[in-house]
């Protein structure tokens, strides 16, 4: 995981579409041909909104740096993840970068971003939170449940934004999705529990009904910020998987390392599928997943479309490119201008993909049902 406020350009005619060909006209040809006025007032109108809208937004980036000026220092942004450390070349070509400049936020210049990341490991996230309260910055950007979890538990006081993270409100991190109710809001994933479980199970019973034996690759040891445990965990696979007549194997993972162990678990339990439970953790190892499942002729499904991407055979999951993540930065944007995380909405996911690699399938033996193709969004062939 490692635009915006343009301004308009000037006023030249609009386009009259009373034709299949559009037409370009200047305003004296709106009196020539007799164009209702209500399109000429739209016009205006809209140009008087983008202004104002333009003018407000330029006017709280103003007054938020005024602020900081009195105070002698620019707004921080802290981003905390367990991913590792982009090089000066990613940084060069960051699109959340880009985003920020759009929305007037300069690195250096109208704020400062201080940068915590796990190298890789969910590990030293709580200490790196900490680390970043200590710093006093005006919000955190977390990556990941986990994260996400770190931060909420470091303090109640400065707002958090988060992204990807599945059930926010059975993480405690919100007291409801449309009403968050605390400092933190952000972007959801695959919120709803049919998307993380039932579907893709459902997908797998009819592409390989004898199939039984199902290997579960989740994290190990997820907890809320009261400390409870969170789903999805086995035991929500477990109630699913009955129903399709499936037997799960569950295979938690708290590190990279725990991957090659976990591996050699899976063929020593003769599982006959493997479905991958997305995380910052296994996105970092989803490519070997996906070789190791490959190779050794089991079925593999996730919640992530890129799980078929890389070759895996199945994924049903939400869609989720690189807007999404952008979406969460203007949650920044607008907790830095003033607005509290409790009347920011979290965002859910609002598109659905069944994704299927037709390659994979032919190479496993498996022939996937008109059925089950006629509901694909995606086939990879």
């Amino acid at each position: 995981m490692n635009d915006c406020l343009t301004g308009g350009t000037p006023w030249k005619g609009t386009t009259h579409a009373s034709s299949a060909r559009r037409r370009t006209c200047s305003i004296g040809e709106f009196f020539k041909r007799k164009i209702p006025c209500t399109l000429v007032l739209e016009r205006v109108v809209s140009q008087i909104q983008r202004r104002t809208f333009l003018l407000s937004t330029g006017a709280l980036l103003a007054a938020s740096l005024a602020r900081a000026q009195q105070s002698g220092r620019l707004p921080v942004l802290g981003l905390l993840s367990p991913d590792r450390t982009s090089t000066p070349e990613q940084l060069a070509r960051s699109p959340v970068l880009a985003k920020l400049r759009e929305l007037g936020w300069i690195e250096g210049k109208t704020f400062v971003i201080e940068r915590a990341f796990g190298e890789g490991s969910e590990d030293p996230l709580p200490e790196l939170a900490a680390e970043l309260v200590r710093k006093r910055v005006d919000v955190i950007w977390t990556f990941g449940p986990e994260a996400a979890v770190a931060a909420a538990r470091a303090t109640k006081t400065i707002p958090i934004v988060f992204f990807a993270v599945t059930w926010p409100v059975e993480y405690g991190l919100v007291d409801s999705i449309g009403r968050p109710g605390r400092n933190v809001t952000g972007v959801a994933f695959n919120a709803a529990p049919e998307v993380i479980v039932h579907k893709p199970l459902e997908m797998l019973r009819e592409i390989a009904p004898r199939l039984r034996r199902v290997a579960v690759i989740m994290p190990k040891g997820r907890i809320s910020v009261t400390g409870g445990p969170v789903p999805p965990n086995i035991r929500t696979f477990e109630l699913v998987a009955k129903h399709f007549g499936f037997e799960l194997l569950d295979y938690p993972i708290a590190r990279e390392a725990d991957i090659e162990p976990m591996f050699a678990a899976i063929l020593a339990g003769k599982a006959e599928a493997v479905f991958e439970v997305p995380t910052p953790l296994t996105s970092r190892v989803r490519k070997r997943i996906v070789e190791f499942t490959n190779l050794n002729r089991l079925p593999g499904i996730s919640n992530t479309g890129e799980f078929v991407t890389l070759g895996g055979l199945l994924a049903y999951s939400t869609i989720f490119g690189l807007e999404p993540v952008l979406r969460s930065f203007e949650y920044v944007d607008r907790i830095l201008r003033g607005t509290k995380p409790a009347d920011l909405p979290v965002e859910l996911p609002s598109r659905i993909e069944l994704a299927i690699n037709l390659k994979t399938a032919k190479a496993l033996g498996l022939t996937i049902p008109q059925s089950v193709l006629l509901r694909a969004d995606r086939v990879i062939e």
